[in-house]
């Protein structure tokens, strides 16, 4: 008895190291345990990576956290949204998801000690463009005409930017000439428009459209204003003159003053 306690001991001990070790490299793991964050903007494609060692087979599900809904497991899609795919390596296994919301998915592999998870979080962003400035534009003729049309939040810089004058997209090559667009992409898209030697003819409804967001518009006016404004200001420093004058006048012969009073 003493030798067979004495045999089982070390054997039991060394049996179980053994075996912690071999399902130490047999069980699953994810390469990143901790959570992913992943943004995409608004009707783009989120690819959501599960990479998994040791598979085996096992099978990976997909969880909505969202009422803990199954979206796929295996090679099953368990829902009618035609969004959520799945793609299969053999040595990775990827998860296709196109969500049109905000969300928190889970993926999870069954082992033989129960479930283990790799949760990611997925951002939704909505780009936005705008035109810099109010809804309207004043400009002398003559004068340049400068638009900045800003595009943010958007993962990706958009893939073009096009003005439009008036519903007509602006032509570059136009034989009126002097029209420019300079777009700097990034994490904040800039297009920037100049006309120069605005006329007339340049008044109207600006349009900075971007192909991953609704368009932005701002009116622009076309005016002779710094003319009306010389011609203002010639009449009220003349009537000023006048005046000026005859106080001065009045003030050099004061008996005068009484007759004309």
């Amino acid at each position: 008895m003493p030798q067979t306690q004495q045999f089982g001991g070390p054997w039991r001990q060394l049996w179980y190291s053994d075996f912690e070790e071999f399902q130490r490299l047999t069980e699953p793991s994810f390469d990143n345990n901790t959570m992913s964050n992943i943004t995409v903007q608004l009707g783009g494609t989120a690819f959501l990576h599960c990479r998994v060692r040791n598979l085996g087979e096992r099978t990976i599900s997909g969880v909505r956290k969202k009422r803990w809904h199954i979206l796929t497991s295996g090679m099953f899609t368990y829902t009618n949204d035609e969004r959520f795919r799945k793609i299969f390596f053999i040595t990775t296994t990827t998860t296709r998801v196109k969500i049109m919301s905000q969300t928190v998915g889970r993926l999870k592999v069954s082992t033989g000690s129960g479930i283990m998870s790799h949760f990611v979080n997925l951002h939704i962003v909505v780009p936005e463009a705008f035109i810099l400035g109010s809804g309207e534009h004043h400009v002398d003729t003559g004068s340049a005409i400068s638009l900045i049309c800003m595009i943010e939040k958007s993962p990706v810089p958009p893939q073009y930017v096009f003005w439009f004058h008036n519903d007509r997209m602006i032509n570059y090559d136009t034989a009126r000439g002097g029209i420019t667009v300079e777009t700097n992409p990034g994490p904040k898209t800039q297009s920037h428009l100049t006309i120069r030697d605005a006329v007339d003819t340049d008044s109207g409804n600006y349009t900075c459209s971007a192909s991953n967001t609704e368009p932005a518009s701002i009116f622009v006016f076309v005016s002779e204003g710094d003319k009306m404004a010389a011609i203002q200001r010639r009449k009220t420093s003349s009537g000023t003159s006048m005046i000026l004058d005859v106080i001065l006048w009045l003030n050099i012969f004061p008996g005068l003053s009484l007759i004309i009073r």
